[in-house]
Order: C-alpha cells, then structure tokens, then sequence
C-alpha cells in the first residue's frame, strides 16, 4: 500500500470544519488493496490531502471486516477507509460520515470512481448522521486537531452505535495522544481492548463491546 506523504504540512483550514476555507485543487490518488487497485480524488482542504497518510494506511491493514458486517467509517475523509471495508464487506454495508462537506463529495465522487454499491456518504459531526443505528464495526482516524475533549466525546458515545461483540478501531500516534486514550479505553469498557498494529509511533486499538458496555 503506498503512502505519498507522511502527515499534512500546516495548514490554515481546521479538517472537522464544516466549510474548508484553501481554495480546491484536486489530484488522484492509488493504492492497492488486497490486490485491486482503487483511484481516489483527493483536495487541499480535507485530511490527507496529497495522499494515504501512514496512521489511515495501518488502519486499512487491521481492518478484519467480515462479508457480511455493517461498518461505520467515522469521519471518511475522502472515503480510503469506507471504500476498503466495503470492498471486504460485499454482502453487508458501510456508511462513511464526514462534517467537511468538500471531504464528503470527494467520498461520493470515490464511491462511483470506484464502482462501490453498498455504501453511502452521510454529512455531519460524529455519530449524529447514524443516530440510533448500531454497526459491527466502527473505524475512524479521528480529528485529533479538534482536541481532545472532542476526542473523549467521540470514544464515551462509541459503544451505543455497536452491536452486541461489535469492534471499535481507532488509530493514531504517540504525539496525538493515542497512549493515553488507550488508557481511557482500558479504564472505561468492559470489553477488551487490544493493540492490533504498530508502525513508525502509529498503533491501531481495538475495543470490543463487552456485555456491560463500559465499567462503572
């Protein structure tokens, strides 16, 4: 799986606004995955504008979807996540959710490049475009320039939009601090939480819904 750039240079949009503010301009993007290669729109504005970035890229890698299961793409960017887990998923579905509305045409533009049929594109923060739907699997490289209070927020509501056994898999680095919400993990599911990749200071979590969801 190629990886054109490690991380975004600075750049003055914020990518969990709703309206990015860098004037566009488009590119393509490729990558394998498990032997097919899938084309990507990619922009200035949105998260990993020039390419997969190495945190997204661990994450396609420990995905583990099942045929059959319904996937939650939290915050799609311009859709790697979605459209991989819908490549694996066949007979089941993904929706991708994305607040930035320039990253959300990409994804649906993404979605038709690719010939994807069972996955759709929701706009909006969080879990609010799938409110009071459950999945089996929800993946996100979230919005760590957002802060962490948001962060938290997103990890306490990620056990109500499971099913019962159902994973929740999240990536990032030492310096986003991913130790640290491994630790709240540990401290606040009922389930077990495991590391399922580690590259270059990214580790991929995974928590699974445990019976009582999160511990007193």
């Amino acid at each position: 799986m190629n990886v054109d750039e490690p991380d975004d240079p600075p750049s003055p949009d914020q990518y969990f606004a709703e309206r990015p503010r860098s004037a566009s301009l488009r590119s393509q993007h490729r990558f394998l995955y498990r032997g097919e290669l899938l084309t990507f729109d990619v922009d200035r504005g949105v998260f990993a504008s020039h390419g997969l970035d190495p945190g997204t890229s661990l994450l396609i890698e420990n995905l583990a979807v099942e045929k059959d299961d319904r996937v939650l793409d939290l915050g799609c960017g311009w859709g790697p996540v979605g459209i991989a887990a819908a490549r694996s998923a066949r007979d089941g579905h993904v929706v991708l959710t994305e607040v930035n509305r320039r990253a959300a045409r990409l994804a649906r533009s993404n979605l038709e490049r690719n010939q994807v049929r069972n996955a759709e594109v929701r706009v909006g923060p969080l879990f609010e475009p799938v409110a009071g739907e459950q999945f089996d699997v929800i993946a996100t490289n979230p919005p760590y320039r957002a802060g962490r209070p948001l962060i938290l927020d997103l990890l306490a509501e990620a056990s109500a939009y499971l099913t019962a056994g159902g994973r929740f898999l999240i990536v990032g680095k030492g310096t986003q601090g991913i130790r640290f919400y491994q630790e709240w993990l540990e401290s606040h599911w009922s389930g077990p939480i495991a590391v399922l990749g580690r590259r270059s200071g990214y580790r991929v979590l995974e928590a699974r819904l445990g019976p009582n969801n999160r511990k007193p």
